[in-house]
């Protein structure tokens, strides 16, 4: 009997996912037009650059026949940038990209991975929504790509702590009305938060059947006809419910 799937994406599947995104490259030698299934790739004319998905940029690239070319906010300096506005704004993640309008009839509208914003033509301000598991597979396989590859990973490493320690933080709204905004989140902090967060919702859930239970009980002992409230519950007992 197999076991069931745990809720929602895994970490490879979704850097299975990114390696559909658009990345430019320069090739080293002719080849010919490719028919894919989503979409047919142009013929690769030296030195002259293209957009391929990554997953065929990273095979070109292992076999010396490209080279890639990192999009702009991959850039040391747009990088650090973005990294200062995560450590000025504790309470809000970095805008994401803006996406195009959509086309004329309004009845395609596009996302990720099939919008541009890893390739050169993409914008340097903003960090697209697989920026993490993608400046780490391009730092993996085509390092000698990037001008300064080691500050780029020190600042890859950099943005994810400082997202992920936010990310954290918010779990203490979960509780609110309204849960908590997750604008600007990668699919790969998604997928890696999921088990904190989700346990976090399980906690609270288990702290307000133990409250319905108390009150419960509360409303038998008393025999006023109704229960008591949270509200009438004194610090200590709020205390020992908390950690019981």
């Amino acid at each position: 009997m197999a076991l069931p799937l745990p809720p929602g994406l895994t970490p490879p599947e979704v850097a299975f996912l990114c390696e559909m995104e658009l990345v430019s490259i320069i090739p080293r030698q002719r080849l010919d037009s490719l028919d894919l299934l989503g979409g047919s790739i142009p013929a690769l004319v030296p030195p002259h650059k293209t957009s391929v998905p990554l997953w065929l940029a990273l095979l070109l690239k292992r076999q010396r026949r490209a080279n890639i070319v990192p999009p702009p906010w991959l850039a040391p300096p747009w990088l650090t940038a973005i990294l200062e506005y995560e450590t000025e704004h504790p309470d809000t993640f970095s805008p994401p990209p803006r996406l195009p309008p959509a086309p004329g009839d309004h009845s395609i509208v596009f996302s990720p991975p099939f919008l541009p914003q890893s390739t050169v033509e993409a914008g340097p301000d903003a960090l697209p929504y697989h920026w993490l598991e993608l400046g780490e597979m391009l730092l993996e396989a085509a390092t000698d790509d990037f001008e300064d590859g080691e500050s780029v990973r020190r600042l890859l490493q950099g943005l994810r702590e400082v997202r992920m320690a936010k990310l954290r933080k918010r779990t203490e709204t979960l509780d609110e009305p309204g849960g908590i905004r997750m604008n600007g989140i990668g699919g790969m902090e998604v997928a890696e938060g999921r088990s904190f967060i989700t346990g976090v919702v399980d906690g609270l859930r288990r702290i307000r059947a133990t409250y319905e239970e108390k009150r419960r009980e509360r409303g038998t002992e008393d025999g006023a006809g109704s229960p008591r409230t949270v509200d009438d519950y004194d610090d200590d007992e709020m205390e020992t419910q908390l950690t019981s």
